[in-house]
């Protein structure tokens, strides 16, 4: 990082920054679990000579054990891109505003989410719905090993409670997806042509001041051959936005190949995928009774509010559990 010329190339630098700070957190993580380690080794000596330090040798082993769960956590993100940042992308289902809203409820989750977990969110994207909740939103999520966690999020997800937009008081099923794609490295070779792409200039809309909405900024890239769609709108800079919106549609390239490969694998493997409303993962049901269940690990939470409020973690524990059981098997 000190030799000439590094910051030449920003983004570059910034990467082997990022890099640099996940080395030196693992280094520390293991310096400081050698240290505690070392600690209890005296404790117990103290103990054995008939020191009372029952307690401290409890809150020691607790920080022990919390601290190791974190390392196996980590270890178990072992993707190619699991320590990459992530883009996050929410859509809604059909169903008008009542999926809309769900949508919007489903965004506020992951954002909580990255909240609790100290990560930084660039909304890049935002399409507010006509009555309540959103027709779509993208947002860059910047922290260690984010696609690696955010990564079990990605496909459809259902909820089921009683409408409060139906003055009847009926009780409703809504699905919004949930894409997630590793923010990929410059170095990874997606070719583009320009010839395969539409690129439509409009004037940003919904939140962001009055100056983001007074010039034709906002940009929407149509990938011809793939009908991928990408669009952004954050930046004042019409030249930002499109830098933008063309890293966006890498990483949905870069993922769309990637699922390719995975579902030729699993035709070679013979691997029967369950048809059940396309991809949905997990099930949110708020009436007639409280409980959240994820249909891939069969994982369940009986408190929903609790998870809606960005308390992911166990959901997401459970799903790295299982793929490291297979990993193993």
């Amino acid at each position: 990082m000190s030799a000439p010329g590094f910051w030449d190339d920003q983004e570059k630098a910034q990467e082997v920054g990022r890099k640099r700070s996940r080395v030196e957190k693992r280094i520390q993580a293991a310096e400081t679990l050698d240290s505690k380690s070392g600690d209890l080794d005296v404790l117990l000596e103290f103990e054995k000579e008939g020191e009372d330090v029952g307690k401290e040798i409890e809150t020691l082993v607790t920080d022990l054990e919390t601290q190791i769960h974190q390392i196996e956590l980590t270890m178990k993100l072992s993707g190619p891109h699991d320590d990459r940042d992530a883009i996050v992308s929410i859509h809604p289902g059909a169903g008008g505003t009542e999926s809309q809203d769900w949508a919007e409820m489903l965004m506020r989750m992951y954002l909580r989410y990255c909240e609790r977990r100290g990560w930084a969110t660039e909304m890049v994207d935002y399409q507010a719905g006509e009555e309540a909740g959103i027709k779509s939103s993208t947002f860059m999520v910047r922290g260690d090993y984010a696609y690696g966690y955010l990564k079990s999020e990605h496909g459809v997800h259902r909820l089921v409670r009683i409408s409060p937009f139906d003055a009847a008081k009926r009780r409703h099923t809504s699905f919004a997806s949930v894409y997630i794609y590793p923010d990929i490295e410059e170095d990874i070779e997606i070719e583009i042509n320009d010839k395969d792409l539409r690129v439509d200039t409009y004037r940003s809309s919904g939140a962001g001041g009055q100056h983001v909405n007074v010039t034709d900024s906002a940009i929407r890239i149509t990938h011809l051959p793939s009908g991928i769609v990408v669009t952004c709108q954050n930046e004042r800079s019409q030249h930002k936005n499109r830098d933008t919106a063309m890293r966006l549609l890498k990483a949905r390239l870069y993922q769309q190949e990637l699922e390719k490969r995975k579902e030729e694998q699993q035709k070679i493997e013979g691997e029967k995928k369950e048809i059940s409303f396309g991809s949905q993962i997990r099930s949110y049901t708020l009436q007639p009774y409280q409980l959240i269940k994820d249909l891939r690990t069969g994982y369940e939470i009986g408190d929903p509010s609790r998870v809606l409020d960005g308390d992911l973690d166990e959901l997401i524990e459970a799903y790295l559990a299982q793929g490291a059981r297979r990993s193993a098997d």
